[in-house]
């Protein structure tokens, strides 16, 4: 019988950064391939947003994922799907209906990710004891954001490298999200030999829920839910619309309101001091978490998260293109992102406190998702209406909701103490 928390200083980095390639490949490396193909804005939005959906209704499901085999069988299964589903991707760009393939490509790898997601989650708090859960939540969460930025900066940059080799968009894509592939392969195969196989352990199975029904029946009657489902869904509000708009307004043409930079140099910007930015600000967030309780610090990580959105704002309403601005404005906005994310995540666990945890954490990440994917599913529609510069102060009004619910928000007495541990 293997113990909980062996080998987690293996697992935990490794299943964490797998868990984030798909998710950053479907929902924003999507996006720059498709303007770097001609798609317009609205469609980008649009479509690409609905890749969303699979997050949304994993809850539908998670409670199969529970009941049914080991999250270790679950979550290696998911990889090898996602695996194929880019390498669908990279094999379909070259053809005349590219568009309708590879987005059904994403969508298969979108729903193998959601469930991948379930069973690396139910995994995490299944085979990690609660002291070792608080522990390794900065680093689960910095290696997660590592792949994102993986996603968005070096696989952008190769991208942006092939597409001044080939001389062919399409082609550099294509070849891209191969390599794209045989990463999520190579990972795959790591986690096979990484991740113990902690089920076998007879005090892990009876954690297991009861029923199906019971799943959702009591994450609904948790206290104080109705709030926390409205916080949870508002709380990305901006963020979920920037997201989408934020890599088109650095490589549309001035003449369209954006800074017309090239490929490479987004994914080197996101990929360099992003990447840096991202870590520190997730680091810093779990520390303070844990040393002063998530009810000091909930606030000021609400701000940081939207705050720096204004940053884009300026640089569209002044049309500026220096690279000082740039930089200083994703310099200023991961960091932002990276340490008010912490806040998000600590209050999801949280969310997720009981018997049903793997289910309940999926439902409420459900939640998360819905607020990511409805607002998405219009920002290039907004963008089109109000321009770049109207846009970008949209999205920092967009941050008043998340605001105004924090005065009714109710944190446990003990929950501070409860995240006492060193989170690095």
């Amino acid at each position: 019988m293997i113990q909980k928390d062996k080998g987690a200083w293996a697992w935990v980095p490794v299943l964490y950064f797998t868990q984030g390639i798909p998710y950053v490949l479907v929902v924003t490396v999507s996006v720059i391939m498709y303007k770097k193909l001609g798609i317009s804005n609205s469609d980008i939005g649009l479509y690409t947003s609905w890749l969303y959906l699979p997050w949304v209704l994993k809850p539908l499901w998670s409670p199969f994922v529970d009941l049914n085999g080991t999250k270790r069988n679950w979550f290696l299964y998911m990889q090898l799907i996602i695996s194929f589903a880019i390498l669908g991707v990279g094999l379909t760009l070259p053809t005349t209906i590219f568009f309708t393939t590879t987005l059904a490509c994403f969508w298969m790898a979108a729903f193998a990710s959601a469930t991948n997601d379930i069973a690396s989650d139910g995994y995490y708090m299944l085979g990690l004891t609660e002291k070792k859960q608080a522990f390794f939540v900065g680093m689960r969460s910095t290696f997660y954001r590592l792949a994102m930025i993986t996603g968005q900066g070096l696989i952008v940059i190769l991208a942006g490298f092939l597409e001044n080799y080939y001389g062919d968009n399409t082609k550099a894509w294509s070849v891209t999200m191969i390599a794209a592939a045989i990463l999520m392969l190579t990972l795959t195969i790591a986690n096979f030999f990484v991740a113990p196989k902690y089920e076998t352990s007879e005090a892990i199975v009876q954690e297991k829920p009861e029923g199906f029904l019971e799943v959702f029946i009591s994450f609904f009657k948790k206290p104080n839910i109705g709030i926390a489902l409205a916080f949870i869904l508002s709380y990305r509000l901006g963020e979920s619309q920037l997201v989408k708009m934020a890599a088109p307004f650095l490589l549309d043409k001035t003449s369209a309101g954006g800074l017309e930079y090239s490929t490479e140099a987004v994914g080197t910007i996101y990929g360099t001091v992003g990447v840096i930015m991202l870590s520190l600000g997730g680091i810093l967030g779990g520390i303070l978490i844990s040393k002063d309780g998530l009810k000091k610090w909930m606030l000021p990580m609400v701000l940081s998260l939207n705050v720096p959105n204004a940053m884009y704002a300026i640089l569209a309403l002044t049309k500026t293109t220096s690279i000082v601005a740039v930089v200083a404005t994703v310099v200023v906005e991961q960091f932002g992102y990276g340490f008010g994310f912490a806040a998000f995540l600590i209050f999801l666990i949280y969310i997720a406190e009981g018997i049903s945890k793997t289910s309940h954490y999926a439902i409420a990440t459900g939640f998360m998702a819905l607020g990511m994917m409805l607002p998405g599913m219009i920002s290039g529609y907004i963008q089109e209406w109000l321009g770049y510069g109207g846009f970008f102060v949209w999205v920092v009004i967009a941050a008043l909701p998340a605001l105004f619910l924090l005065k009714f928000i109710k944190y446990p007495a003990d929950y501070g103490k409860k995240l006492n541990a060193d989170v690095i």
